[in-house]
């Protein structure tokens, strides 16, 4: 028994040794960064988004930049091609005209992460866009939009690229601002007691006529802020006019359930006086002149005078 158990050790010991030299330590790691070919996207991504912003414009997907709550699904390459002038042309050169290169270089986001449908929520509502911490913009719907441009034009195309995308930017960078420099204590308080966690309303809730721009405007004061200054600069005056004036009809269906509420197009209007004040002089910026900037090169895009394809760079 003893020898058995003594050719068992030796055993068992010459394995030990085979297997520590089998598992020592190369000087050459396993694990290699993934090499990816640069292609015409790229470069012009670089020239038009890297150098001159150091922005990041992330089109291939990329799990940890994704949101873990949602099913997402890649962005398509043509697609991506077609989001990033618009994101190019209509925001990024549009606060470029009217705060100068210097503003845009140090606060949009460092970057754009992109992916291919809506994320859905379980209320029926779904997520355009996010922004975290002041450094990422998430946008989504990215694949719809060669069929919209397809499908769609003038006065429609207009509205749809504004509702869905476009707005959507401006409302993001908005919270980025928000969180360089804070708005007004004075906002939060005009219509502090009706705001609800879970916004997610039918036109015949009158919320206009409760004071927000948009339903969404409902769910907290960072939101309804974000909302009155992305709506209000990618519409006209004249459709501005129509909203407040429907805010003050829609005042006394409200007041059929709350008798003492106030007027809607006050509450909105004292609201978007607070918007003007603060961007005015937080950055310098007058939001008409950036209304005026942004429709115009809205109008460029939907009038077909704006490449939103070619990626070569000349």
């Amino acid at each position: 028994m003893k020898k058995y158990i003594y050719s068992l050790s030796i055993g068992l010991m010459l394995f030990c040794m085979a297997s520590c030299q089998r598992d020592r330590i190369e000087s050459e790691s396993v694990i290699k960064d993934s090499v990816v070919e640069m292609n015409d996207f790229d470069r012009w991504l670089e020239v038009n988004f890297l150098k001159p912003y150091n922005i990041d414009f992330v089109y291939r997907y990329a799990l940890n930049e994704s949101d873990m709550g949602y099913y997402t699904v890649p962005a398509d390459y043509e697609s991506s091609i077609i989001y990033a002038h618009l994101v190019k042309y209509l925001c990024i050169d549009s606060y470029d005209e009217i705060a100068g290169v210097a503003f845009t270089r140090s606060y949009f986001p460092k970057m754009f992460f992109l992916i291919g449908t809506w994320e859905y929520r379980n209320n029926g509502s779904i997520v355009l866009g996010t922004a975290e911490a002041g450094k990422k913009i998430m946008l989504s719907g990215v694949n719809f939009l060669p069929d919209v441009l397809e499908q769609m034009e003038g006065a429609e195309l207009d509205a749809y690229l504004n509702k869905y995308y476009i707005k959507t930017i401006h409302h993001e960078f908005t919270h980025i601002l928000n969180q360089t420099k804070v708005f007004s204590d004075a906002f939060k308080q005009i219509t502090s007691t009706t705001y609800v966690a879970d916004a997610c309303f039918d036109t015949d809730q009158y919320w206009r006529g409760r004071g927000y721009i948009t339903d969404y405007a409902q769910s907290e004061p960072r939101e309804d802020f974000a909302e009155l200054l992305s709506e209000y600069v990618t519409h006209d005056a004249a459709w501005w006019e129509e909203q407040i004036k429907a805010a003050a009809d829609e005042t006394a269906e409200v007041r059929k359930t709350t008798p003492s509420a106030a007027e809607g197009d006050k509450l909105i209007q004292s609201k978007i006086d607070i918007v003007r004040d603060y961007m005015q002089t937080s950055w310098s910026i007058d939001i008409d002149e950036l209304r005026d900037i942004i429709n115009r090169r809205t109008a460029d895009v939907v009038a077909g005078k704006v490449d939103l394809n070619t990626v070569k760079i000349l």
